[in-house]
């Protein structure tokens, strides 16, 4: 059985999910990128999350959201379920869109600066490929709440897949928020400009002393949705479940985890044994959905 999840109201995460085999499945078009900006926009109204930044790469989706109401996991096969069958259609393809393991990464920034640092990575991710020497040049969905009230855009729904007469809206907004960790939207759009330039900056120079030119926009366009990079994939590393640069927090939230896990184990053991009134911990989440086992308060 695989470590469950803690999920808990109000939770940050730097998510990332990725195309089965590394394939270009997600690879830059008018179509893709519509596609996908309706597809989010439904659902995150939907499951009441909060965008802040997002940007698809030709073989992987990066997000960062908050979780107000603690449904990520149901936001996120909603989200991948349907970005699933729709990019699928416009390929002309049937079989898995994504890879399934170890299915999505969700990593739990700790504090404001590393919620910052994440949605930085995040735009900055096209420039760390070796595909663009700057992330606004990305053709491909790339999106951020820069300005001080937030941003919002109309996504109308796609005609290859979705029915003209079906339940889906016509148009959604989206609207890309900071997160609560930072002051205001103001506060968000300078820190986040600032350390996206930063950490751009710093990956044009390490291409530059290594002799490797980026790959272009042009070549992007051009690349077949069923390849995939030629260099192989990186096996058997770790996957975190938090981000955090100051040690003392680390610990801190690394014994939080270790608490939930093993409160969870307890409670699952005496709930095989048929003991009553078992209390699961807070953040307990398929077994409180599937189940409706009683879990402690997050209070």
């Amino acid at each position: 059985m695989t470590a469950p999840r803690r999920v808990l109201p109000g939770g940050t995460y730097l998510v990332t999910r990725r195309c089965s085999e590394r394939r270009f499945f997600l690879r830059p078009s008018a179509q893709t990128n519509a596609t996908l900006l309706y597809v989010l926009a439904v659902a995150a109204k939907r499951f009441g999350v909060l965008v802040h930044t997002c940007c698809a790469m030709s073989n992987h989706l990066h997000l960062v959201v908050t979780d107000p109401c603690a449904r990520l996991p149901a936001f996120m096969q909603y989200l991948d379920s349907l970005i699933a069958r729709a990019v699928n259609a416009s390929l002309g393809r049937f079989e898995g869109f994504w890879a399934r393991d170890p299915g999505y990464s969700a990593v739990e920034p700790i504090d404001r600066d590393d919620v910052v640092a994440k949605c930085a990575y995040v735009l900055a991710n096209p420039v760390a490929a070796g595909l663009v020497r700057r992330g606004r040049d990305w053709p491909g969905l790339r999106l951020a709440a820069l300005d001080a009230d937030g941003t919002r855009l109309v996504a109308r729904r796609p005609e290859h897949f979705f029915s003209a007469d079906g339940q889906m809206p016509l148009e959604i907004e989206l609207e890309l928020t900071a997160p609560p960790q930072l002051a205001s939207g103001a506060e968000f759009g300078e820190l986040l400009t600032d350390a996206a330039d930063q950490l751009e900056g710093r990956h044009r120079r390490e291409f530059e002393a290594a002799g490797i030119h980026f790959l272009g926009v042009a070549r992007v366009l051009a690349q077949n949705p069923f390849a995939r990079p030629a260099a192989r994939a990186t096996r058997f590393t770790l996957n975190p479940r938090i981000a955090g640069r100051d040690r003392w927090k680390r610990m801190e939230t690394i014994a939080r985890l270790k608490s939930f896990l093993q409160g969870y184990r307890d409670a699952w053991r005496a709930r095989r044994l048929g003991i009553e009134g078992i209390l699961f911990p807070a953040g307990t989440y398929l077994m409180r959905v599937l189940h409706g086992v009683p879990c402690a308060s997050t209070a």
